[in-house]
């Protein structure tokens, strides 16, 4: 497999979900909004888009879990941590010809300061956010927006060190995660009804509930809807298979990396809602990875698309560990994540520190000891 040479897929496989209670949700106050907004806001469709009811949160994660439900909690700005950035971090190492290190970097969900005091930290960018890692190679495992302050901002920087890496001998790349489907289908689809297999449902309705903030939508340009849709979904990068979400669901969508990426691309491109609906709703699921038979799951996708290890974001590490949203879980001390965390017979590798629960915002320079 030739680097930059993506491709997305989803499929079907052992998809264990286990039973988690959230308690609060805290989606935006405007979803809530009955009454009219500005002239400029979105069109606001009802919420009511499955047996719930109206923006009522369930109580657990049901077996058939569907994104026309809240799914992580959205914490505030002002609950997390501010990082500011220092003076002075090393720079990344660099090898003596070849290609450059490789990096990865989970889900930034709209945490721009966050996002750019971490680059720095692992010598990627200086203080000003500007590429200073010359050849290194740098892979962002998806999502970018929602829940965060500024998603938009991200994807600019995203853009932005993609030129910068690329004219000082590196790359920055990315992958496409179920916020970027999410997004796009906001914005094109607005309130159109979709088949979400629980009733109807809308991707407005779905933005808003998983931490759409209207300050993004308002600031999207075209050039950053059609960088989001041109994104692959499934890359492999010297034995690393790197996804963003832990699912098998990408088998569903070919055999091989070039296909699972070729196919999602022209279903994004037929603009139909419910074919894009059913794409979201298969990069929603989660957990593939973690209970019994997790491993033989990561193997189904390394059997498929080759590599050694999966390398993954989409579901917070506290979460994968089991140590919040189960009933007692208000009682116990907050997960604290310093690294990756390396499971399923130490075949994957996920990358969400979970920086909306106010964890770490994590980005690892690959291959990773266990």
């Amino acid at each position: 497999m030739v680097e930059g040479s993506m491709t997305q897929g989803a499929g079907q496989g052992p998809e264990t979900e286990r039973t988690a209670t959230l308690r609060d949700f805290r989606v935006p106050a405007y979803v809530h909004e009955t009454g009219p907004r500005d002239s400029g806001d979105l069109p606001g469709p009802s919420l009511a888009t499955d047996a719930d009811g109206p923006g009522e949160a369930p109580e657990d994660f049901p077996d058939g879990y569907t994104p026309t439900r809240p799914d992580l909690p959205v914490i505030r700005r002002g609950d997390t941590v501010q990082i500011a950035v220092e003076p002075g971090t090393a720079s990344a190492p660099q090898a003596a010809g070849g290609p450059g290190p490789l990096f990865v970097v989970g889900d930034v969900h709209g945490y721009l300061d966050e996002l750019i005091a971490a680059l720095h930290e692992k010598g990627l960018v200086d203080a000003e956010g500007q590429w200073c890692a010359g050849a290194a190679r740098l892979w962002f495992l998806g999502d970018f927006t929602d829940r965060g302050p500024d998603g938009v901002g991200v994807i600019d920087l995203v853009m932005r060190l993609s030129a910068e890496a690329a004219a000082a001998g590196g790359y920055c790349k990315a992958l496409m995660g179920n916020h970027e489907l999410l997004l796009l289908g906001a914005r094109r689809f607005t309130d159109t009804p979709v088949n979400s297999g629980g009733g109807t449902a809308t991707f407005q309705a779905a933005w808003l509930l998983n931490g759409g903030q209207k300050s993004d939508m308002d600031r999207l340009q075209d050039h950053h809807l059609q960088w989001m849709a041109r994104l692959d979904a499934i890359e492999s990068v010297e034995g690393h298979l790197l996804v963003h979400s832990d699912t098998t669901s990408y088998l569903d969508y070919g055999t091989s990396i070039e296909e699972v990426n070729d196919t999602i691309r022209e279903t994004i491109t037929r603009n139909d809602a419910d074919e894009v609906w059913d794409l979201f709703r298969k990069f929603t699921k989660r957990f593939a990875f973690r209970d019994e038979g997790g491993a033989d799951a990561v193997r189904s996708l390394l059997d498929t698309y080759g590599g050694t290890r999966v390398v993954h974001g989409h579901s917070p590490i506290p979460y994968l560990l089991g140590e919040v949203g189960s009933e007692d879980g208000e009682d116990r001390a907050r997960t604290v994540v310093d690294g990756p965390h390396v499971y399923a017979d130490g075949l994957a590798v996920a990358m969400d520190g979970g920086v909306t629960m106010a964890g770490k915002l994590l980005v690892q320079q690959l291959p990773l000891d266990d």
